[in-house]
């Protein structure tokens, strides 16, 4: 702002001057020289004056700026610094949480590297019918494993028949032994979700899929229900919660004719409440065996307690005869007590008397009887 008033300054000065100039030339036209030397020279010394006037004011305000600007550079500087090393600190951090969320990406990435290569091994496991059936059945194993007791359950056990039950729950009779077999109908399944988009292919995929749970149940009640020998039931597993759900939501029919044939379907999750039912019937069982065998071994203590108050009762009466036979003792050796007393009384008077005959002549000859 005072730069801009010292221009106009300058300005006006300068025009001042010219007009100045402009009227000594007129006058120096119209006028004495002598005058206007004069009035140049008087001029020319007021303009120096106000030349060296404006030049020092120039230079003051030259100087106060240049102060001005050396504060203003300070500060900037100042703030720059401190923008600066707060903009460094900030971009430290934010360095060290990129850091830090690309090794968590790191991880992420392996994770997800190794999940896939988990699904393609698990793809490759069910791609293939043998692997699928191994699946179900390890599936099956663990979750049997986890619930009952090692006595309650055999794998891969043998009937009569000569099937193979993948696994056979030992139950009392009744209801008796109960077979489970995996099933994995995957392949269908797998088609039946590919044609949700047609109707016509659905349908295709829908009686596929119903064709293969009717021959599983089949298979498993013609199998696995033994009379005499099974349970009048058996259970279907089916390792896949998917499975399961779309069967009883879509597939009545099939889930109707499975409770005629008393084929009963499980999933991973209701095997599990099963397991856990059979596992309180087995509880209940054993509970009812160890309380007859605790009934037999307190009936079998009662008669021992019959059997040694009648031995107490025997030796009560041995005692009360040995008592009985202690009060005679008693008696006998109080008798034999007396009589000796009597003969030392008796032995004491015959020597009375004998001391006496031998101070005394005798006064009779005639002895007392």
């Amino acid at each position: 702002m005072n730069i801009v008033i010292l221009i106009l300054l300058v300005i006006v000065a300068l025009i001042a001057g010219f007009a100045a100039f402009s009227l000594l030339k007129i006058r120096f036209q119209a006028s004495d020289p002598e005058a206007i030397k004069s009035e140049l020279e008087r001029l020319t010394e007021s303009l120096a004056v106000s030349q060296n006037n404006m030049e020092e004011r120039l230079k003051a305000e030259q100087r106060a700026l240049g102060e001005r600007l050396h504060e203003r550079e300070i500060a900037i500087s100042k703030t720059l610094a401190e923008g600066l090393q707060s903009a460094t600190k900030k971009t430290l951090e934010s360095m060290n949480q990129v850091e830090v969320r690309l090794a968590v990406i790191d991880k992420a990435q392996a994770n997800i590297a190794d999940l896939s290569g988990q699904v393609v091994n698990l793809q490759n496991i069910l791609s293939n019918k043998q692997a699928r059936g191994a699946f179900g059945e390890i599936q099956l194993n663990d979750l049997v494993r986890q619930v009952l007791p090692p006595s309650a359950y055999r794998f891969q056990a043998t009937l009569s028949n000569g099937k193979r039950a993948d696994c056979l729950l030992e139950l009392p009779n009744p209801p008796g032994a109960i077979a489970i077999d995996a099933k994995f109908p995957l392949e269908s399944y797998h088609a039946l979700q590919a044609a949700m988009s047609s109707n016509d292919s659905r349908a295709v995929a829908e009686r596929a899929f119903r064709d293969a749970m009717q021959k599983h149940i089949r298979d498993i009640s013609g199998r696995y229900i033994l009379t005499g020998e099974t349970a009048d039931a058996a259970l279907m597993f089916l390792p896949s919660e998917a499975i399961y759900a779309e069967l009883h939501a879509n597939f009545p029919a099939v889930v109707d004719e499975s409770y005629r044939a008393r084929v009963f379907i499980v999933s991973p999750t209701t095997l599990w409440a099963t397991l856990n039912t059979v596992r309180a019937i087995l509880k209940d069982v054993r509970m009812k065996e160890q309380a007859g065998l605790i009934q037999k071994e307190v009936h079998a203590l009662l008669e021992d307690v019959g059997r040694l108050d009648d031995r107490v009762g025997k030796l009560q009466r041995h005692f009360d005869q040995a008592g009985e036979d202690m009060r005679q003792i008693r008696i006998s050796t109080e008798k034999v007590g007396k009589r000796a007393d009597r003969i030392e009384s008796v032995q004491l008077e015959e020597s009375g008397e004998k001391n006496e005959g031998a101070l005394t002549p005798p006064m009779s000859s005639v002895s007392e009887d």
